[in-house]
């Protein structure tokens, strides 16, 4: 690993000689969480791996016991009190952040275990292809602390579709790699113990392909199926997610969750 790659150990990342890129999330203390700086640091590295003509295939790791269990609450609550324009701008990253994913121009491949929630889900939606371990446990968790997963919403429903979608985003509910596999978020679910020579047989099928015929198919998949975000399509997206995080009930739904309580509006029957 170049000393330039490695972009201050929150995101790590490694090239291999034979051109795989290996991008890890790397704050496990807090299950890879997200926050600005994370952000940043993805978007960078993606800038960075697709111009780089020696970069074949991305893999995409979370450090210690979990993939990504989403945003930073800390940091999200922080965020919900930014200034105007430092808010907005704090949403267009993270909506830019996933829209760069979704559109590499180089395959990308995630390997999921343990927590995947909120942004967790949202990578995986917008990698072309996710294998996870039966430990694997998801969630669009957002509405439970009064946000709104925006940022990723359309990758959401051009992954699992417009019903497992709206289920899945309104109820907050978890659901296990089983039922990821079934509704299409996962493409296999792969024994802790097997998953890694799994990975090796996608990434030899990954090379045996052309680099530019890769490139020319999935800009061909996404573009010519208007599945590509536009310039307006990311503001409207992070103009509707800095207002739900700034939002009172926001402020209430994290509050709640470090608090560890209910948040107010729950009314149990």
């Amino acid at each position: 690993m170049s000393p330039e790659m490695n972009l201050d150990k929150i995101v790590l990342l490694d090239v291999a000689a034979n051109g795989v890129a290996t991008a890890t999330l790397n704050r496990p203390e807090i299950g890879n969480a997200y926050n600005l700086e994370m952000l940043q640091q993805i978007i960078s590295g993606l800038e960075q791996l697709a111009g780089d003509p020696a970069v074949r295939c991305l893999v995409i790791r979370g450090a210690g016991r979990h993939f990504q269990a989403g945003a930073d609450i800390n940091w999200l609550n922080e965020a919900g009190k930014y200034p105007p324009e430092q808010a907005l701008a704090a949403s267009m990253t993270t909506v830019r952040a996933l829209a760069l994913l979704n559109e590499f121009p180089k395959p990308t491949i995630a390997m999921v275990h343990g927590a995947c929630f909120g942004g967790g889900v949202g990578v995986v939606c917008c990698a072309d292809v996710a294998l996870a371990t039966p430990d694997s446990l998801f969630g669009i968790t957002e509405v439970r602390v009064g946000t709104a997963p925006t940022p990723i919403s359309t990758h959401l429903v051009n992954a699992i579709g417009l019903r497992q979608t709206r289920r899945y985003a309104i109820t907050g509910e978890r659901f296990d790699a089983a039922e990821a596999c079934r509704i299409g978020l996962v493409h296999e679910v792969v024994e802790a113990d097997a998953v890694e020579a799994r990975l090796a047989e996608v990434i030899d099928a990954i090379l045996l392909g052309g680099p530019s015929a890769i490139a020319t198919i999935k800009n061909a998949i996404l573009a010519d199926n208007g599945l590509t975000l536009s310039a307006s399509q990311i503001k409207l997206m992070a103009f509707e997610h800095n207002r739900a995080r700034s939002s009172a009930e926001a402020q209430e739904g994290t509050g709640a969750f470090r608090e560890k309580r209910k948040p107010g509006w729950y009314r149990p029957g």
